[in-house]
């Protein structure tokens, strides 16, 4: 695969992923209080259910790069903790960040 495909492979991916991490913050800080505080429980389904396709593709892409990158199981696991505590898949990012700007930097 060349530098540019797997480029942008990674950005894809680092975008799914601030964007589940921002979902999933939805989700915990606005729609969760709006349920069982305001009685709203429409809040909880629509954003869960964005959050739960958003989770999905931050999985399938997070593949993609652990088999395009040949990475090992421990950074699968990494993504995995990074996607369900709050906040993770932001600290994930840097790590993310770092790679994506040594691959651009090596072109």
């Amino acid at each position: 695969m060349k530098k540019e495909e797997l480029v942008k492979q990674l950005h894809r991916f680092r975008m799914v992923a601030i964007a589940e991490g921002i979902s999933f913050l939805v989700l915990l800080l606005i729609a969760m209080p709006l349920k069982y505080m305001f009685d709203i429980p429409q809040a909880v389904k629509l954003v869960g259910w964005i959050h739960g396709a958003l989770f999905v593709a931050f999985f399938y892409f997070a593949f993609e790069v652990f088999t395009s990158f040949k990475k090992d199981i421990l950074w699968l696991g990494k993504a995995f903790l990074a996607s369900i505590i709050p906040l993770g898949t932001f600290v994930f990012d840097r790590e993310l960040k770092m790679e994506e700007e040594i691959l651009i930097r090596s072109k």
